[in-house]
C-alpha cells in the first residue's frame, strides 16, 4: 500500500500573520523562514495523526484486492473518492464504475467495498484509488487543538535554530506537543 500525494493544500492551517502574533514578532525579515516553519509543522502533525489538515489530493495504491473486499483508507478525513483505475497485466486500464463500490467516509479509517473486484492486476500497483481528504479548504476548518499544536511547533522551532548535540536532547518537540495531538491520534489496541 502507497499514498501519494497528488495535490497539494492550497493554503496552511496557519497563517504568518498568527505565527507572527504567537511569536511576537513584528518584523518582516524572517517571513520566508515563518512560512516554512509552518509548512515543517503541518506536514510533522499531519505525520503523527494521519491526518489532512486542510483539503488535497491523495491517491492509495495497492497490489492486489483484499480477500474480505474491503479497502481501508489510512488518511482521514476522506471528503470524496474520486476515481478507482485498475490495471490489468498487460498495463490496460479500467475505470471502475462507482455504482460497484460503497465508501464509508465516516469510520476512521475510512473503508470502500467493492461487490466485484477485476479479476486480473498486474503484479504491482494495480489499484489506484483517487480521493480528496481534509477538514476544510480554511484554516478555521482545522480543529484548534491542531492548529495550537502547530504554533507550538513553529515557536519552538523558531526558538532552537542552531544544532544541538546529544546531550542536550531532547529538543525537538516543545512540552504539550503530544498532549494537543493525543485525542487526533489513531489507538491501536
Amino acid at each position: 500500500m502507497t499514498l501519494i500525494r497528488t495535490v497539494e493544500p492550497s493554503a496552511e492551517p496557519v497563517t504568518p500573520a498568527e505565527a507572527k502574533a504567537h511569536l511576537r514578532i513584528d518584523h518582516s525579515s524572517e517571513d520566508d523562514l515563518l512560512a516554512g516553519l509552518i509548512r515543517a509543522a503541518r506536514e510533522e502533525v499531519e505525520r503523527a495523526t494521519g491526518l489532512a489538515l486542510i483539503d488535497q489530493s491523495w491517491r492509495l495504491a495497492l497490489d492486489t484486492w483484499p480477500c474480505s473486499g474491503a479497502v481501508s483508507i489510512p488518511l482521514h478525513p476522506v471528503r470524496e473518492i474520486l476515481s478507482v483505475t485498475a490495471y490489468g497485466p498487460d498495463g490496460e486500464t479500467s475505470l471502475i464504475d462507482p455504482a460497484t463500490y460503497q465508501a464509508d467516509t465516516a469510520s476512521r479509517p475510512a473503508r470502500m467495498m467493492f461487490a466485484r473486484p477485476p479479476a486480473a492486476l498486474r503484479a504491482m500497483n494495480g489499484i489506484e484509488i483517487d480521493f480528496t481528504a481534509g477538514f476544510g479548504e480554511a484554516g478555521t476548518d482545522v480543529p484548534d487543538l491542531l492548529r495550537r499544536a502547530m504554533l507550538l511547533l513553529v515557536a519552538h522551532w523558531y526558538e532552537f535554530r542552531t544544532a544541538f548535540g546529544p546531550k542536550d536532547q531532547p529538543v525537538g518537540y516543545p512540552a504539550g506537543y503530544d498532549r494537543l495531538i493525543a485525542p487526533f491520534r489513531t489507538r491501536r489496541l
